[in-house]
């Protein structure tokens, strides 16, 4: 019997390391363990009612035919609103900001295209421009500098065949938020790569804690005919599970990615884009009352983060994620006779010791981290950096 043969697009795309990490989190819940997961980056917050009722409501009214492939024009508009010379034209709604990031790429590259990603960055990036044919070029960037892009670096690894600049802000898994200084420093950058695109994930625009948040669309008005902005109700809204995501770009842009889409998963469920329509023009004021929540379980995670010696965890300006350096611990012994060598070796030895899941920071291109989620309950989040305090402290330093 002949052995399937993957795709070459494909050969080097695998389960991420949060899945990876979350399954055997699983798994041990399973054999009846307390696990507490702080891998997921999944609000935990219900959806707001009046975004539930509108849902409700459309299926009473039977809004369950195909949609238009580019979404709801009332959704459209909304979206489009929110962005200052925008028109409904100018927006796509995808199956999640994740879908919008595969259409936009499967559009727009060509085999061994670039696509400059600083680093650390959210896993999936990487494996979406595999697929569409594109090559990454990775663009570290160090705690140091608070996880900033270096424009010197920047234009090192720019080249004939650079065609989108990727950035995420506030950042996934850093938090870091980008700069008004450092994104003009960038359109100066493309300003001699007339060929070469900006494209800005702005999912967690919402979601920061003392830093003002600049999107790209504001602050370089004079390359919009060549961006593309990423964005959704998933987080802000607590609306994961409803998978709608935006696309807000050029005319001519939106239309190849809608072209893209037709092909996909076509037109966008109808009862989740009539949720979003109720979250963003319904009330608001849950915006800056989640944000602070979350605000106070980053200040709760770092004072325990903090408290743990040989760890290094950089203040996030954003999202719902720290990112900790272990580098001090590795080679170190844990009680089970294991040498921590890699991001793994030290998050599988968490997940046993501790029963808490976290995310290697392999997954984001960024060895000698990891990632935690303060997406949970101040419960879950005091219980699991107590458990992690003890598992830490056991270790056998090299």
């Amino acid at each position: 019997m002949a052995s399937f043969k993957r795709a070459d697009r494909i050969s080097s795309v695998a389960v991420s390391d949060i899945v990876v990490m979350s399954e055997a989190a699983r798994a041990r819940r399973a054999e009846g363990v307390d696990v507490i997961s702080l891998g997921i980056g999944e609000p935990d917050f219900t959806t707001p009612q009046h975004v539930n009722d509108a849902a409700i409501a459309a299926i009473h009214a039977h809004d369950t035919k195909y949609p238009p492939i580019a979404g709801k024009p009332e959704l459209r508009a909304a979206v489009a609103a929110r962005y200052d010379g925008m028109t409904p034209e100018n927006i796509v709604v995808s199956s999640g900001s994740k879908y919008s990031l595969l259409n936009a790429f499967m559009a727009s590259l060509n085999p061994g295209d670039e696509v400059i990603i600083p680093a650390p960055f959210w896993t999936s990036y990487a494996d979406i421009v595999t697929m569409a044919g594109g090559k990454v070029v990775v663009l570290p960037t160090s705690a140091d500098t608070g996880f900033q892009l270096d424009p010197e670096k920047l234009r090192a690894a720019m080249s004939p065949r650079s065609r989108w600049i990727l950035i995420n802000t506030p950042s996934n898994p850093t938090g870091a938020i980008m700069s008004p200084e450092r994104m003009r420093a960038v359109g100066e950058i493309l300003a001699d790569y007339p060929d070469c695109w900006l494209m800005s994930d702005e999912i967690y625009e919402h979601l920061t804690y003392g830093v003002d948040f600049h999107s790209a669309y504001d602050v370089l008005p004079h390359l919009r005919d060549r961006m593309l902005i990423i964005n959704g109700v998933s987080k802000a809204y607590a609306m994961t599970g409803w998978r709608v995501g935006f696309g807000i770009g050029p005319a001519d842009l939106i239309k190849a990615m809608i072209a893209v889409q037709a092909q996909g998963t076509s037109g966008t469920c109808t009862i989740a884009q009539a949720a979003a329509i109720a979250a963003l023009t319904g009330p608001q004021g849950l915006l800056a009352e989640r944000r602070q929540s979350f605000h106070d379980r980053r200040d709760l995670v770092l004072s325990h983060l903090n408290a743990m010696d040989g760890l290094d965890t950089p203040t996030p300006e954003g999202a719902f994620y720290t990112f900790t350096r272990w580098t001090s611990l590795q080679g170190g012994i844990t009680p089970y006779g294991d040498r921590l060598t890699t991001d793994r070796d030290f998050c599988e030895y968490i997940l046993k010791a501790a029963d808490t899941a976290i995310i290697p920071g392999t997954g984001f291109a960024a060895e000698g981290h990891f990632r935690i989620s303060y997406a949970s309950s101040t419960e879950e989040l005091t219980t699991a950096l107590t458990r992690m305090a003890s598992a830490i402290a056991a270790i056998t330093r090299p």
